[in-house]
């Protein structure tokens, strides 16, 4: 029935190009489509009826009573994401409480009922001739919507055990089929829930997800686990091989200093130094692996996890560091006090700066400057290069909203594209952190450095250049070049200054991932990419400007002629001038006659240039005398050559 790719495909095709309430109208339109179908629908003239159960012997009948389920609890859910997207906006300290929380308990409590009961249903495998994977792939289904359920309640280690259910079982589904579609579920949405659910429940991040998953997985359910093993022998084992790599463990290169700019401090903390080692060993293989493979956007990101958690560990030991200190009474002229704000501005930067290089990967190539007019080309089996079809405006239109919410949370400004940027880039609801380039003027030693701040700056007009690019290229989709020539030339002057802010001579980049690091080979690329942008929208906007002003002549020069004289026309707005009827006083002017006049008296008028042949007559005979008087001269009679 392929469950998952029917419900995920759906989400992403009606979250690309709208929010959350257009998908539920969606979802409402099709459940009508198919209730009529199906001949499911309430009766007229009645306000209720109950509605009939659906049995396993209608699934196996067809399996639309299945679509239906599922399209029923996607639409709750649906409804409880809007919610909590509409209330997003709040800066209410306990966050959605009253009539809106239980409302959204409410609508996901429907779709886990409705999930449960098709899992039920599914089970029956005699009768519905479902397979064992689609079983699984419903109870996960259903266990989801439970632990969001459970995740709205407060209710962590209830959450935990339902998405550590569904986490296992959709990684038992990717082992055993090799299929992406579960592992961008676990990525996008059960994940960030188990770790932020661990984290209420106080349980060290150091733990892996999948750990947590399988401690906290039902193995009370017998039928379950034989089921898993069915599909996965290890799949409730705990087995390194199937961590992914660079996963954290106990580094040996475990560093005894720091350094910021010009000024190194010793790691007195443990903590620290061990976070630290951590965040160096998972930088390694997050190099290795975005070098040696040619991944897209979305693994790459992903494959910046480790590295943000352990730098996150680092950034929260030497919080709690400091806040021990300031318990014991040290003030800020101590020298541990002083090496631990070194510390932290340190490491906090370093966690910006790998935040922001997983919104430059998620970006795409150069940073999402390159135009890419269409999909990329596959080879088939045959060997040759399948072209994709070009992606719709539509869709260029949603990459280009995502760019935009990335470059905003990037530079930290408030973004209407936000729940793009969420989905995208899998933000846990933890607590709030360095993630942005203001964020780091507000770390200890900043706001001094004036070189420093002038490095900032170089970055963040290299970012909001990017940005007024990918707003120009929308608004070159819509057809406003001149407002896309205004952009492209904002952009393009935000690059000169960042490039008159550089001071430094070039160095030779060293390989490493994507950081916060900009390159003048960067900026110089951007830059003449955007007078390229900016020459040719000029042109573009000038020959815009020359039919505007020819349509606009040909228009005046229609509107002087009057209105009789242009009857047979019909007005391109739809609108009749009636401000110039007729030509008055009237103007003496020639008028034709008609040709069957001229073609008459073409015989007769000498006309001037004309050479006249006078045709000489003979001298009449006068007729014999005595002669017949049936001999007279012959003649024509009438116009046409016979007599009336």
């Amino acid at each position: 029935m392929d469950i998952t790719a029917f419900v995920v495909s759906r989400r992403e095709n009606a979250l690309l190009l709208g929010d959350y309430n257009s998908y539920r109208a969606q979802l409402s339109r099709r459940i009508l489509t198919l209730r009529k179908k199906l001949g499911r629908t309430t009766p007229k003239g009645k306000k209720y009826a109950p509605k009939e159960p659906i049995t396993s012997q209608d699934i196996a009948s067809n399996n639309e009573f299945a679509h239906l389920l599922l399209l029923t609890s996607e639409r709750a859910w649906a409804h409880a994401m809007h919610m909590k997207a509409t209330h997003s906006v709040d800066t209410a300290p306990k966050g959605i409480t009253g009539s809106t929380r239980r409302h959204i308990i409410s609508r996901l409590h429907k779709a886990a009922v409705c999930a449960n009961e098709l899992t039920e249903i599914l089970y029956d495998r005699g009768t519905t001739g479902a397979g064992l994977i689609d079983a699984l792939e419903a109870r996960a289904y259903s266990t989801c919507h439970s632990g969001a359920m459970e995740f709205e309640k407060q209710s962590w280690e209830k959450c935990l055990g339902f998405y550590s259910e569904a986490r296992i079982i959709y990684d038992t589904l990717t082992t055993s089929t090799q299929k992406d579609i579960f592992k961008d579920l676990l990525y996008t949405a059960i994940d960030p829930s188990i770790r932020y659910s661990a984290y209420q429940q106080q349980l060290p991040r150091t733990i892996a997800v999948s750990t947590i998953a399988r401690r906290y997985f039902p193995r009370s359910n017998t039928s379950l686990v034989a089921e898993l093993e069915t599909l996965d022998p290890n799949a409730l084992t705990d087995q390194p091989s199937r961590e992914k790599p660079g996963s954290p463990s106990t580094p040996s290169n475990i560093p005894k200093t720091i350094t910021w700019r010009s000024r190194t401090v010793n790691l007195e903390d443990a903590s620290i130094a061990l976070a630290l080692a951590s965040t160096s060993t998972a930088s390694e293989a997050l190099a290795a692996l975005l070098s040696s493979s040619n991944l897209p956007p979305k693994e790459k990101a992903a494959a910046y996890d480790d590295v943000l958690t352990a730098s996150q560990d680092a950034v929260d030991a030497t919080k709690r560091a400091i806040g021990e200190l300031i318990a014991e009474g040290v003030g800020q002229g101590d020298g541990r006090m002083q090496a631990l704000q070194v510390t932290r501005t340190a490491v906090n930067y370093a966690l910006v700066g790998w935040r922001v290089g997983r919104n430059r990967v998620l970006s795409g190539e150069n940073d999402g400057a390159a135009l890419v007019s269409g999909a990329a080309g596959k080879p088939s089996k045959g060997g040759k290069l399948h072209v994709g079809k070009e992606e719709g405006r539509g869709r260029k239109l949603a990459g280009l909203r995502e760019h935009v919410a990335l470059y905003d949370a990037t530079l930290q400004v408030a973004s209407p594209y936000s729940h793009l940027f969420n989905k995208r880039t899998r933000l846990t609801k933890a607590r709030p952190v360095h993630q942005s380039l203001d964020s780091v003027k507000e770390l200890p030693g900043v706001a001094a450095d004036d070189k420093f701040l002038k490095e900032l700056q170089v970055k963040r007009l290299y970012f909001q250049a990017l940005k007024c690019f990918a707003i120009a290229r929308s608004h070159d989709l819509l057809g406003n070049r001149k407002n896309a020539l205004v952009l492209f030339d904002c952009a393009f002057n935000l690059t000169g200054q960042s490039q008159s802010l550089i001071t430094q001579p070039p160095q030779t980049p060293q390989p490493s991932p994507p950081g916060l690091d900009i390159q003048p080979a960067e900026l110089k690329s951007l830059r003449q990419l955007l007078q390229a942008e900016v020459f040719r929208f000029r042109a573009l906007v000038e020959i815009d400007n020359l039919e505007e002003s020819s349509k606009k002549l040909d228009q005046d020069t229609k509107a002087r002629v009057p209105l009789i004289e242009r009857l047979s026309e019909y007005p391109a707005e739809g609108v009749v001038a009636l401000d110039n009827l007729v030509t008055y006083p009237p103007v003496l002017e020639p008028v034709p006659v008609k040709p069957l006049f001229l073609d008459l008296a073409w015989n007769y008028i000498d006309y001037p240039g004309r050479s006249t042949q006078a045709a000489e007559k003979p001298e009449a005979v006068a007729p014999k005398a005595g002669g017949d008087d049936s001999t007279k001269a012959s003649g024509k009679k009438g116009w046409f050559g016979f007599g009336r």
